[in-house]
């Protein structure tokens, strides 16, 4: 925790959330991730050491706490105190200006598909599922040629990274450019269909309500209105 010696409220905040990676983990916290390896999937590139060391200091400063699982099974989790919750207002005026004058399309480094899949598997509304299991799998192609299975029920989503061996009830293909650009709100869904960037197929009730499914990308209303 690097130290400023300056008698600011800014130096203090910066003190505590300066640091590489620290205002990115409290954005998941933010978005409801409670687990030290949800936190790592969707970070990737941060090492466990320096994951555990950041929540440390997060600790220490008031920001987050740690409990054990409601359910009994004695699992770790990460709850924002007052203090970090306070701190959404900050996320989404860094969000705000982040998408007016720091974000653009996105760069070969940064189409990772496996983080895309599962921030898409953190943001599904389940309450709007149907009642039976659906498979849907994605095709991605462009940057990356690869494969993945979600499998989305009410009481849980699973990312598969290998075929589950399911029927499939429903095969998105899309280039995964567009599909993060869709993500992000860049581009609306009708534009990813009209420009033949992504396409779904599968039982016609269940293309009709996937875009309903998911809560896409945070930063994807923001972004919409900044380019109005």
């Amino acid at each position: 925790m690097s130290k400023y010696g300056q008698y600011c409220p800014v130096a203090k905040a910066l003190e505590i959330l300066g640091d590489r990676w620290t205002l990115l983990i409290v954005r998941d916290l933010l978005m409801g991730t409670r687990h030290f390896n949800d936190l790592e999937h969707g970070l990737p590139g941060i090492s466990r050491g320096l994951l555990a060391s950041r929540l440390r200091q997060l600790q220490q400063a008031g920001v987050i706490e740690k409990r054990l699982n409601a359910s009994g099974r004695k699992t770790t989790e990460y709850w924002l105190t007052q203090a970090g919750q306070e701190l959404w207002e900050v996320i989404a005026s860094l969000r705000t200006w982040g998408e007016a004058w720091a974000f653009g399309d996105p760069t070969p480094a940064e189409l990772d598909p496996v983080l895309l899949m599962w921030w898409m598997r953190k943001r599904v509304n389940v309450d709007r599922l149907p009642e039976q299991r659906v498979v849907s799998q994605f095709d991605f192609h462009g940057a990356a040629t690869v494969t993945f299975w979600l499998i989305l029920a009410r009481e849980d989503v699973t990312l598969c990274l290998t075929d589950p061996g399911y029927e499939i009830n429903i095969l998105i293909t899309a280039d995964l450019a567009a599909f993060f650009k869709l993500w992000a709100g860049r581009i609306s869904y009708q534009e990813a269909l009209i420009n033949d960037a992504v396409s779904i197929d599968g039982i016609p009730s269940l293309v009709r309500a996937f875009p309903d499914w998911f809560g896409w990308s945070a930063a994807a209303p923001v972004e919409r209105n900044a380019q109005v």
